[in-house]
């Protein structure tokens, strides 16, 4: 029987979730299962209020019963549960593969812990081959990725279908291939520099702790080192 390893780290993930807690709810196919198995811990008694970083989560939340909760009602998070689509040693992230990363850096950025799920292909030694996603206004978007293109990358906007991709936020997103990120803190602060630009998918000293599923069934665990 084949192991699914996206489900392996979620459901060890939301063994992190006492009663009481503020959860914020992540995006994505990893991160579907830490919401249904969050789900079937509602249903056994736990009490949480969360809140959800997609339109998609929060539909998934609402049939199994989650309580959700208004963001103006709560002024932080004790723990948000999300995926990635690159993560090294560091705890570096690439995300925004669903489209959600400006909803996900707001949410993870205003919780006290960061959990990342993943499985052990997304593990790297350096962030890159995953294309960086960047979210963008649409107004001239066509300069601001003429300004992206100028930092190595080859950016190109994201479809569906025919059409050009939008965010719940109503912007566009520009994929920009690196190949290699070396200095994932200078990157991340000069993109975000460009006008036009609204946020970038990396997540830069935000996880305390990734819980990586293996192909054997193992779990490995990845923790934040402390800052000095």
């Amino acid at each position: 029987m084949s192991i699914n390893v996206k489900q392996l780290a979620a459901e060890k993930a939301v063994e992190y979730v006492e009663d009481g807690m503020k959860v914020g709810l992540g995006t994505g196919s990893t991160a579907y299962w830490a919401i249904r198995k969050l789900g079937e811990r509602v249903s056994e008694g736990l009490k949480i209020t969360a809140v959800a970083t997609s339109r998609a989560s929060e539909e998934q939340a609402r049939e199994l019963g989650i309580p959700l909760v208004a963001f103006g009602d709560i002024d932080s998070l004790d723990l948000t549960i999300d995926g990635a689509d690159e993560l090294d040693s560091s705890l570096q992230l690439i995300k925004g593969g669903g489209g959600a990363l400006l909803r996900e850096k707001i949410v993870a950025s205003n919780s006290t812990r960061m959990i990342v799920i993943a499985d052990e292909g997304k593990v790297v030694s350096t962030l890159g081959k995953f294309p960086l996603p960047v979210e963008i206004v649409p107004f001239a978007w066509e300069w601001t990725v003429a300004e992206l293109a100028k930092l190595g990358c080859q950016p190109e906007l994201r479809r569906s279908g025919e059409e050009l991709y939008r965010t719940d936020n109503g912007n566009y997103i520009a994929d920009c291939r690196f190949e290699a990120i070396e200095a994932a803190p200078k990157l991340a602060l000069t993109i975000q520099n460009i006008p036009g630009v609204v946020d970038h998918g990396l997540f830069i000293g935000i996880a305390a702790m990734a819980i990586v599923g293996k192909l054997d069934g193992s779990i490995e665990i990845i923790e934040a080192q402390p800052k000095n």
